[in-house]
């Protein structure tokens, strides 16, 4: 018989294999049909890992069989040793500094440390053009000429930390907190970091619990709202139309003839029935106002009310305000404070007033009288209008139907207690605040409104003021007057006495955290904390090599402004503190000013935490309390 010759192809099937599935991805990106990977590999009879082995190779050889027109290019010349010496090196200290370069290609930041590198780099390889160290280290040519005009910034002191010190019984919070010391890019880049390249399976908010557990990075929390606050919701007590007034003021601005004028708008509203009881229309918010206002409900209703709720504006505290009311036994009841939702009755009037009324822009004769007229008109015109329109949410009554419902004597006599008992409370819980204060504080608030002329008619303000410690109160004045002289206050400051109370509150919370910290960090000092060895070790230092007192404060405040840590900055701060604390009386405002110069010309350092610094400085070395 004769033979058949085998026509099989002489190509091994991983060839094959290779062969379609290297077409088969052009097929896909050109939208044609084709097998599967897994129907290939069936059909051909290879192994899977062989046919894309294949694959691979049939790719890389395929740019070499068609050669483009033209002489081929030359290639391209080796880099010289001294340039693959700096890129080597500049990739060890990237190693060894993970975050110093970090961004897009765009936005790439460098980090402080980098920079030092780089100039370095600069010095000791001067024969090298811009362009050729540009080329080795990666950084765009613009940029690094602007790092040779502007000249190196400052090296901060290194600190010698043990890894070792960073001993956990958990590998991976270990291998964060270790990360986290030589890391110097962003909070979230250094997440991605952690999650993506050493792979350690924490989230964002378990590394923010790890760094701040244990105290090298702190989380700042938002303030939630106050108890007092959620207790009182749509609690507002009213007990019959006409016992409980509540007035303020809004300002209205009237054109006339292209000349803006401005008034004060002064409301009274029923608590009970939301009736709009009186008007007033001034050139501002004062005590005349008010007076005005309850006296046009007092005709406008025949009948005074049993109490009026203000705010707690010294305009509406006044002596005069006082009498007015006397005379009828109306009770004048100051708002709580913190609770805007007291005065919410006239605050909505006012939200329907500016809906309803359009821009006042007029015309006439005697310009502001008329204008001031005019406005009168239309408040009252509004007012009366509004005060007769059905009310879907009381069964179709109008304001004055449910004003005219009478009391009885019991409710009137009810209602009278029951205000009487508030206003007694609150008068017994302020003699009780008053007695509770120290004196020697609520000397230092008076001297201070009446050096910077803040008025305060009814000592509210000095009241709450004078709850908080001496510290924060000298601070708190410090700081307003410092404010006041850089024209840095608000220019639409009304009450500045609130803006002191303000400044002092703030002070004190965070005064409050920084004793914590610092409780915390003599107690570890005390117990040899590992963490805090390598600090202490470095103070030692510094304080055997300072040649005077002036030199080793400023080493110390340096280095607290080097420092990123919350607890580093306090050490360091604390030192300079003790050391100028425990120097001689006429030496203490020398080093105090030299330190406090110090800090507040690191521009690097936020100004808040500079702010911040000085102070922790000031209370560490001039403590008051």
């Amino acid at each position: 018989m004769t033979a058949i010759p085998d026509s099989s192809p002489a190509i091994a099937p991983s060839v094959i294999a290779g062969l379609l599935l290297a077409a088969r991805d052009h097929q896909l990106l050109l939208g044609l049909p084709s097998a599967s990977a897994e129907r290939i590999v069936e059909k051909t009879g290879a192994r899977r890992s062989s046919a894309y082995e294949a694959k691979a190779k049939l790719l890389d050889a395929l740019s070499s069989l068609v050669r483009p027109a033209g002489r081929p290019s030359a290639p391209a010349s080796p880099p010289s040793p001294k340039v693959e010496a700096l890129t080597r090196q500049v990739l060890r200290f990237l190693l060894d500094h993970p975050g110093c370069v970090h961004g897009g290609a765009e936005h790439r930041h460098y980090s402080d440390s980098f920079r030092r590198l780089v100039l370095d780099l600069r010095e000791k390889h001067p024969d090298l053009g811009v362009e050729e160290l540009a080329h080795a280290i990666e950084v765009p040519v613009d940029t690094l000429r602007d790092w040779l005009r502007t000249g190196a910034p400052p090296a901060p002191e290194a600190l010698e930390t043990d890894p070792t010190a960073w001993a956990s019984s958990n590998l991976h919070v270990q291998t964060v907190l270790v990360e986290w010391d030589t890391w110097e890019g962003g909070f979230v880049a250094f997440c991605d970091h952690v999650a993506k390249h050493l792979r350690v399976p924490y989230r964002r908010s378990a590394i923010t619990a790890i760094l701040a557990a244990h105290g090298v990075r702190l989380r700042r929390r938002r303030e939630g709202r106050s108890p007092d606050e959620k207790a009182l919701r749509e609690s507002f007590e009213t007990f019959f139309p006409g016992a409980q007034w509540v007035a303020d003021g809004t300002p209205v601005v009237v054109t006339f003839f292209g000349e803006r004028f401005g008034f004060n708008f002064e409301l009274t509203v029923d608590a009970h029935s939301g009736a709009f009881t009186g008007v007033s229309v001034r050139d501002e918010e004062d005590s005349a106002a008010l007076i005005q206002a309850i006296e046009d409900g007092k005709d406008t209703t025949g009948a005074p009310p049993l109490a009026v709720l203000v705010d707690n504006r010294p305009s509406n505290l006044t002596p005069e305000v006082g009498e007015a009311l006397a005379s009828d036994q109306t009770l004048l009841i100051p708002a709580t404070k913190g609770r805007p939702q007291n005065k919410g009755h006239v605050e909505g009037a006012f939200g329907l007033f500016r809906q309803a009324v359009p821009p006042l822009v007029l015309d006439g004769k005697n310009e502001r009288e008329a204008a001031r007229e005019l406005l009168r008109l239309v408040i009252t015109t509004w007012a009366r209008t509004l005060n007769h329109r059905p009310r879907a949410d009381h069964g179709g009554k109008s304001r004055v139907d449910l004003y005219s419902d009478k009391p009885t004597p019991e409710q009137i006599a009810q209602a009278r207690t029951a205000l009487a008992e508030r206003l007694r409370r609150q008068e017994a819980a302020r003699r009780t605040l008053q007695a509770r204060q120290d004196p020697i504080v609520r000397q230092t608030i008076a001297a201070a409104f009446a050096r910077l002329g803040i008025a305060d008619p009814g000592g509210h303000i000095l009241d709450a003021i004078a709850a908080y410690p001496l510290s924060p109160v000298v601070d708190g004045v410090a700081v307003f007057t410092g404010k006041r002289a850089a024209g840095s206050l608000p220019r639409d400051l009304e009450i500045p006495g609130r803006y002191l109370l303000g400044i002092v509150r703030n002070i004190a919370e965070q005064r409050e955290g920084e004793l914590i910290s610092d409780a915390m960090l003599r107690a570890r000092l005390e117990a040899q904390d590992a963490l805090l060895a390598p600090l202490a070790q470095r103070r030692s230092l510094v304080e055997k090599e300072g040649t005077d007192a002036a030199q080793t404060v400023t080493r110390f405040v340096d280095s607290a402004l080097d420092t990123d840590r919350h607890i580093d900055r306090l050490f360091w701060l604390s030192a300079a503190g003790d050391l100028i604390r425990g120097a001689s009386a006429s030496e203490r405002p020398t080093l105090f000013r030299l330190g406090a110069r110090r800090i507040n010309t690191a521009s690097r350092v936020p100004y808040r935490e500079r702010a911040t610094a000085t102070r922790w400085l000031a209370h560490s070395a001039l403590p008051v309390d």
